[in-house]
């Protein structure tokens, strides 16, 4: 070879699919590990509130008890990276969730309860994003970190958040600031807002449509509705489900602003950003939901599906708990966290107030 001859580059082979598939699998396995333990526990403290019933033994659901295992594993231990792809992909399992939950509801109640959850999901945006503005400028938090914290709790919380971090490019402290605020406050709703739905006697219905409304993170809304009883978890998913498909619409419009103060970058062709941002397992929910209502599915294939939801939450709600990093609260101190408590009572008491108007007035069913 000539001394002047420049060597071709030697091209690198995308990894196999076998390949991508062994280095997620470690971190797979954690999350259905820590999901069946806590179905162990579940059922162990079942057994012993049944056999000493004189002795307090705490009364949890599995999902609650995945969460606090991962929280526990997550903020003593940490992830090691042996496990991180895998453990990342929890946002995939709750979403093939979902899409399987749609087998349950027929057209109609997605047609009437879903037009329902449009409207009080656009009073909840305008309602939202305009009081956590409002507080982010009493307390001085740095304008993009307030624009996340708005983003996240008028839409789905993290899933919002990483849309929102390539548009208006925050600085990675405030994103991340951003996320711990969101998922902490959402394990909050998980105790608060099952006592609430009980003090105040609310319907499955009800309650579901107020879970789906009020809590910010798409996880945590299904399992705080969940934990109330099956029917309701199933109108938290279609409530949820109304509120994530605003998420284009409201990003784009940070990204517009903020690219206009030239602090972010154009957006040039806003119909591809819009279907780029959509959440694209809505119409996996809506295409189930249409051949349950055509009668495409047996009652025994309809029973099957709604296992294999159960089965996808599983490793999700496992995820939730190890993907909570409580450490990154005090990056830039307890202002953001503040703010967001303050926001969240006043969006859960003005949505607590839409659901009760909604069915005393016969708006809904």
């Amino acid at each position: 070879m000539s001394a002047h001859t420049i060597p071709s580059p030697v091209a690198v082979a995308a990894p196999s699919l076998t390949t991508r598939f062994l280095h997620v699998l470690p971190g797979i396995g954690l999350l259905f590990g820590i999901g069946f333990l806590g179905k162990l526990l579940e059922h162990t403290f079942t057994q012993l509130r049944t056999s000493h019933p004189g002795v307090p033994f705490p009364h949890l659901e599995y999902v609650l008890w995945a969460i606090l295992l991962g929280l526990a594993i997550g903020n003593s231990m940490g992830v090691a990276p042996l496990f991180r792809a895998g453990v990342a992909t929890y946002e995939l399992w709750l979403k093939l969730g979902i899409v399987l939950v749609g087998a349950r509801f027929v057209l109609q109640d997605i047609l009437h309860i879903g037009g329902l959850s449009l409207a009080l999901v656009a009073v909840e945006l305008i309602l939202s994003l305009s009081v956590m503005h409002l507080l982010g400028r009493i307390f001085r938090l740095p304008p993009k970190l307030t624009s996340l914290l708005a983003i996240g709790s008028s839409i789905c919380g993290v899933t919002a958040i990483m849309a929102a971090q390539g548009a208006i490019e925050p600085e990675e402290e405030d994103t991340s600031t951003a996320i711990a605020a969101i998922l902490t406050l959402g394990a909050i709703a998980l105790f608060t807002f099952p006592a609430i739905g009980h003090a105040l006697h609310m319907s499955q219905q009800g309650y579901g449509m107020w879970a789906g409304l009020a809590v910010d993170n798409t996880a945590e809304s299904l399992v705080t509705g969940s934990l109330y009883g099956e029917e309701a978890g199933r109108w938290t998913v279609l409530a949820k489900t109304a509120r994530s498909g605003f998420i284009g619409f409201v990003v784009l419009a940070y990204a517009v602003y903020w690219s206009s103060r030239g602090l972010a970058p154009d957006v040039e062709h806003k119909g591809i950003f819009l279907w780029r941002k959509f959440p694209k397992f809505i119409l996996g929910f809506l295409a189930l939901s249409i051949f349950a209502t055509s009668g495409f599915f047996s009652h025994t294939q309809l029973t099957s599906l709604a296992n294999l939801s159960r089965w996808a939450f599983l490793p999700a709600f496992a995820g939730v708990g190890l993907r909570t990093n409580l450490r990154d609260l005090t990056g830039q101190g307890w202002r953001p966290l503040i703010v967001g408590i303050l926001g969240e009572i006043f969006i859960a008491l003005i949505t607590l107030g839409l659901v009760y108007w909604s069915y005393n007035h016969g708006v809904a069913r």
